[in-house]
């Protein structure tokens, strides 16, 4: 299958730090020109430093995706230094850890707009270009949490990452026979530092995890799985396929898996792995 990558131009929302940085590193190996826009401007400047440095080619533009002017703005710096998008990866995420009748509502706010309408904005921008070209690779990165029921410490986070899944399962819909691309990368436990700049809204407030049976992944070995994911043409990616197990057992009964969940709680599983990890 012919790669969506080579001579390719990318631009990456988050790509200074963790999965978005390994990415970054990965699609510039495989020929993509890889715009990294991130609000760690100095963090998306090292990365784009590194990918040159390694051969390739790269920029880094400071961008805060809760605006649509500086949306824009990425886009534009990136279609000046490399031409067309043809694809964008919509990456940036926060989470926080809390009970949810302790998270102020001004926080609920604040994840939703940089979890799930930062992608819808640098949608508005990007996909009547795709349209109109009938062309190009859409990527969004959810989580384990959205998929099935078991982050009860950060509900916020699971709610717009469970958003993002049905957006982009329905933009695969729509987008997909008029030529446009579109990729679901769905992380479980993944060795990062996202969880070091967690808020923690209650105090001494155990998190739940996915389960303890999951692999934990590097954000390099997400990267490829992404990477391959794309050139085969698949739309939802999860970074461990015995995920589909877990789903498949909340499909066939979810009250009996809700009430399964809650039992393991009060015995204090909480399907943490054995790694600190974001998921």
């Amino acid at each position: 299958m012919k790669s969506p990558f080579s001579g390719n131009t990318a631009l990456i929302f988050g790509g200074a730090n963790g999965i978005g940085q390994a990415v970054a590193q990965e699609w510039a190996r495989r020929g993509a020109k890889v715009a990294i826009g991130d609000i760690d401007y100095a963090a998306a400047q090292q990365t784009a430093g590194e990918i040159v440095k390694a051969g390739g080619k790269a920029i880094a533009i400071s961008v805060d995706v809760s605006s649509d002017e500086a949306i824009a703005a990425a886009v534009a710096a990136t279609e000046s230094a490399f031409g067309e998008i043809r694809i964008v990866m919509n990456n940036v995420g926060v989470v926080l850890n809390g009970n949810p009748e302790d998270v102020p509502l001004e926080e609920w706010f604040r994840v939703t707009q940089l979890n799930y309408f930062a992608p819808v904005r640098a949608l508005s921008v990007l996909m009547p270009k795709m349209l109109a070209r009938g062309s190009g690779h859409i990527v969004n990165t959810a989580s384990f949490a959205g998929l099935y029921p078991y982050a009860s410490s950060r509900i916020p986070y699971a709610a717009t990452k469970a958003a993002v899944i049905a957006m982009s399962e329905g933009l695969a819909l729509h987008l997909e026979p008029k030529g446009i691309r579109v990729s679901c990368l769905i992380p479980g436990p993944v060795a990062t530092q996202m969880l070091e700049r967690m808020t923690t809204w209650t105090e001494n407030l155990p998190m739940s995890g996915p389960g303890k049976e999951l692999a934990i992944r590097t954000p390099g070995e997400v990267a490829n799985i992404l990477s391959d994911g794309m050139r085969d043409g698949r739309i939802l990616i999860p970074s461990d396929e015995s995920v589909w197990t877990i789903v498949q057992r909340w499909a066939n009964d979810p009250d009996a898996f809700i009430r399964e969940k809650i039992a393991s709680f009060a015995k204090g599983d909480l399907g943490i792995p054995s790694l600190p990890v974001a998921y």
